[in-house]
Order: C-alpha cells, then sequence, then structure tokens
C-alpha cells in the first residue's frame, strides 16, 4: 500500500470524525463516468469504504458545475461527454493506467451500458451501474416504435451477452435503489412470509429454489412501493420541473411506454397492452407513457394510494427471475411493476408536462438537500396474494437522516448511492462472477452493507386490497374474484 492508499484509508476509516467500516481496496484506477446528484453522494461513501489511490481516480462529465468537489480533493476531472465514438479512446487510458484491477462506476445518463460493460470486462475492469442505459438519442427517438423504447428491449442485449460469454470479470448491472435494492427487499420479504405464515424452509441458495418459494408461498405480485413525501422550503415557480432526483432519468423513464412483469395469474390484459415476441417473454407494455399512468398500491406511512407506473429493469428482472418453468413451461410467473408516488414538487411537474401535450419544461433542477424543509422516501416492495394478503418491506429513511449519515444528498439519493457502495462490495468481493443484475447477487451481504444508511427498514402486514371501497357512486369495471387482478390495480 502505497502513501497515497493510506491516507485514504486514514480518511475513509475517520471521516468526519466517525468510524467507518473499510469494505476491501480498489487496487487500480477509479473512473465515475457521471457527477450528477448520484455522482456527488457515491463519492464520499467510496471514501469512507474502500482504501484507494486518490491519485488514481477520475471522474468524468461533460458538466463541470461541481467539479469543485473532485478539485478539493486531487481527483482528476475530465470535462467530456462519453460518447458512442470516444469512450474506447477516452476511457481505455483511464481505466488501464498502472498496476491493479480498475473500477468503472457508471451513474451517467445517456451513455451505452452494455457497451461500457463490454469494454470494462475486455480489459479487466470491475463495473457497476444503475440502469441499462442507452447512447444518447434513445429515449425520444420518434422513429423508434414503441417496443423498441422499452426497458426490456435495453435488458435483452445484456441477458444475451451474458449467456454468450459467462463468467469473467464482474460487471453489476442496474444495481441503485430501484433497480437493485428492491430485488433484496424482495427476497427478506419472501423468508419473513414463509416465517410468519409457519412454512419451515432452509433458504434458497438458487434461482430455482427463490422461485418455487414464491410459487408455494402463493405469492400473485410484487409492487415496487414507493412514497416520496419530501417537501420543498419554498413553493416551485411554473415552468421548471423539479424532482429529487436526476430530473433527465425521471423524464427519460416516464416518456418511454409503461411496462411490467406479466403474472400467469392474470386473466384480463388492457387494449392498448402489447406482448414481447422475443427473449424471456416475461413482460408486457402498454401504449401509453408510464410517468402518465396510474396504478393503485399501497404504501405503510399513506395507506392506500396512486402511483406511475414507471418502467424500470427490475418490473421485468423479478419477474423473470421468479418464473417457474417445467417441460419448457411458465407455470408460474409473478407480476411485477413499479408503483412510484414522487414528491409533491415532481408530481405536478409531470401535470405541467402532460398538461403541455408532453412539452418538457424548460428548466430542470434537483432539489438539495438544504432545500427540502421534512419528510420522507418510503421505498420498498409489496408482495400480495399470499395467505397473510399483502406485506410490504422497504426503507424509511427521512431527510433528516439523511443529512445527518452522508453529504451530499437528500433521502432519495442516499438510498441509490448506499446500493451502489453494496455492489461495489460484492463485485470487489467476487471479481469473476461475469456479468449479474442485483437478483442474481447475495442479498445478505448487500443490505448488511447498506442498511447503516437507509433509516428504518421494517416489514408491514396490510388487509388493504385494490377493491377496498370500491365501487363507490359510479360503476367499474372490476374483477371481484381476485382482488389481485391487474384489471383491479390499472386506474382507467
Amino acid at each position: 500500500m502505497n502513501d497515497a492508499t493510506s491516507k485514504s484509508a486514514e480518511a475513509s476509516a475517520k471521516a468526519g470524525g466517525k468510524d467507518y467500516p473499510v469494505h476491501g481496496t480498489i487496487t487500480g484506477p477509479i473512473v465515475m463516468i457521471g457527477f450528477g446528484s448520484i455522482g456527488k453522494g457515491t463519492l464520499p461513501l467510496i471514501e469512507r469504504h474502500f482504501n484507494f489511490d486518490r491519485s488514481r481516480v477520475t471522474i468524468i462529465d461533460p458538466n463541470d458545475e461541481d467539479r469543485g468537489l473532485a478539485d478539493e480533493r486531487g481527483y482528476r476531472f475530465e470535462k467530456t461527454a462519453i460518447t458512442r465514438d470516444n469512450y474506447r479512446k477516452v476511457l481505455t487510458p483511464l481505466l488501464t493506467e498502472g498496476e491493479g484491477q480498475g473500477f468503472c462506476v457508471n451513474l451517467s445518463v445517456d451513455t451505452g451500458s452494455l457497451d461500457l460493460m463490454k469494454l470494462c470486462r475486455e480489459l479487466g475492469v470491475l463495473y457497476i451501474d444503475t440502469v441499462v442505459e442507452p447512447w444518447l438519442g434513445f429515449y425520444f427517438d420518434t422513429s423508434a416504435s414503441n417496443a423498441d423504447r422499452t426497458n426490456y428491449a435495453l435488458r435483452e442485449p445484456v441477458r444475451k451477452e451474458k449467456r454468450k460469454n459467462p463468467g469473467g470479470t464482474t460487471a453489476v448491472s442496474c444495481c441503485g435503489a430501484n433497480p437493485g435494492m428492491v430485488s433484496w427487499f424482495v427476497k427478506q420479504a419472501l423468508v419473513d412470509i414463509a416465517r410468519d405464515t409457519g412454512l419451515e424452509i432452509e433458504e434458497p441458495k438458487s434461482r430455482k429454489q427463490w422461485a418455487r418459494l414464491m410459487k408455494k408461498l402463493g405469492v400473485k405480485g410484487v409492487h415496487i412501493a414507493e412514497r416520496d413525501t419530501q417537501r420543498t422550503k419554498h413553493p416551485k415557480p411554473m415552468g421548471v420541473f423539479w424532482n429529487t432526483w436526476s430530473v433527465e432519468g425521471f423524464l427519460s423513464e416516464g416518456m418511454q411506454p409503461a411496462e411490467l412483469g406479466w403474472g400467469t395469474h392474470e386473466k384480463w390484459m388492457p387494449k392498448n397492452a402489447r406482448k414481447q415476441k422475443k427473449g424471456c417473454k416475461a413482460a408486457i407494455y402498454l401504449e401509453q407513457p408510464g410517468a402518465n399512468t396510474r396504478v393503485r398500491t399501497w404504501c405503510p406511512t399513506p395507506g392506500a394510494q396512486y402511483g406511475f407506473l414507471v418502467t424500470h429493469n427490475e418490473s421485468i428482472s423479478i419477474a423473470d427471475y421468479y418464473s417457474v418453468e417445467e417441460d419448457g413451461k411458465v407455470i408460474y410467473r409473478p407480476t411485477c411493476h413499479y408503483a412510484y408516488h414522487p414528491a409533491n414538487d415532481a408530481v405536478l411537474s409531470l401535470h405541467e408536462l402532460f398538461g403541455a401535450a408532453g412539452k418538457v419544461q424548460p428548466k430542470h433542477h434537483v432539489l438539495h438537500e438544504d432545500e427540502i424543509e421534512d419528510g420522507i422516501d418510503e421505498l420498498g416492495v409489496l408482495l400480495y396474494g399470499h395467505k397473510k394478503n399483502a406485506y410490504w418491506y422497504g426503507s424509511q429513511l427521512s431527510i433528516e437522516e439523511a443529512r445527518e449519515l452522508a453529504p451530499y444528498q437528500n433521502a432519495t439519493g442516499l438510498q441509490v448511492s448506499s446500493a451502489v457502495l453494496a455492489g461495489m462490495v460484492w463485485a470487489l468481493e467476487n471479481p469473476q462472477a461475469g456479468i449479474v443484475e442485483a437478483d442474481e447477487i447475495d442479498y445478505r451481504r448487500c443490505l448488511e452493507v447498506q442498511k447503516p444508511y437507509l433509516g428504518p427498514v421494517k416489514g408491514y402486514y396490510t388487509d388493504w386490497t385494490p377493491l377496498e371501497n370500491r365501487p363507490g357512486l359510479f360503476a367499474e369495471d372490476i374483477d371481484e374474484s381476485d382482488p389481485w387482478q391487474f384489471r383491479n390495480i390499472l386506474v382507467r
């Protein structure tokens, strides 16, 4: 260990006057792509929990608004956009400079995740991202079909690459809060439900065993059920899109088709729903934007609520991971989708956007921790249809706790950055695992690393169903024989 690495270890262990566990040593260069809200939040966690050589850290972002944070730490900052044309030329020398194994931390928008992943594995460099990100132009390509703009279309080539080139240098795909952390919550929730329903189990060790457990428990589906109650100190002005995390990221996924893993228990499908023709076929999509599609769900603090059916990788990966096949036919699969109620200012921003026929506001703003008065980001998984009806398990992190736990981020951001930290730790400890999604890695180890940053992590059973208090004053097209049909969940 050289002097720079020794100083890094000492600074990490004693950051802010507190002792933090050092989870491992990154022996080569660290290249962080993207220095927005999540990049800024992840950096201090890397500093706290890893030994590394500070002289070998490079941060790349086309916007240098926050480069002062890099400069004051002595890190190299490259003001450039990583593109399809330059990624090999820019990244290869940075990732292979000097001895040891490098780590590429991709937290940017408009960077082709699969191409970067393949380059890193070719170079023997560890890799992590929070989403399968396409190159610039994908999300708003008017010449592409809606099927081609889905997350399914982005995920399938990554899974194909995994099958084509199994093993090798670890690349962790889609490891933020969601996708990412929520997949670990699903496994913990299954263990809890098994315990609470009196089912004695030996904890599953394989995908097939986990899928069989979910089927045996009678789980019909999973909502990634989230309520962000963080309130700002001042009202949002018109003509500006406010959000508690990347506005560009939210707009990109929000304007993709609504998308969900499609369960085998479903008896009805919306008229504008479309099936995928190739690949695992675990998901369907709707011919409408996810950020303008509402579903009924439940979170502990508000109880019953509306959420937006925004497409996410975990909607597909969880449905795929927990599929049970017999004789080449899928006999069980859970429905799975995001049910997201963002902060009220983001909801208002969406109303303005869709009220103007999808015209995006000219100004975007991510709310900093000092702009927020109070509130929590309640993010978890709601497993429904089993003997105890429904079970929500997740994080209830407040802005006050987030401020105390780590700098440069609100509650939403810390749930993401701490999941990146957990994924990095797992990759360091398993450097030859190949391409993996969060569903495929050790949930206990990852939550062990992440939980100190999540505030209260709790489970709640509820008797609520999407048929509660329905129909009301007006007749509805509902299925009273099974409350957990998507027919009853989708707001029409």
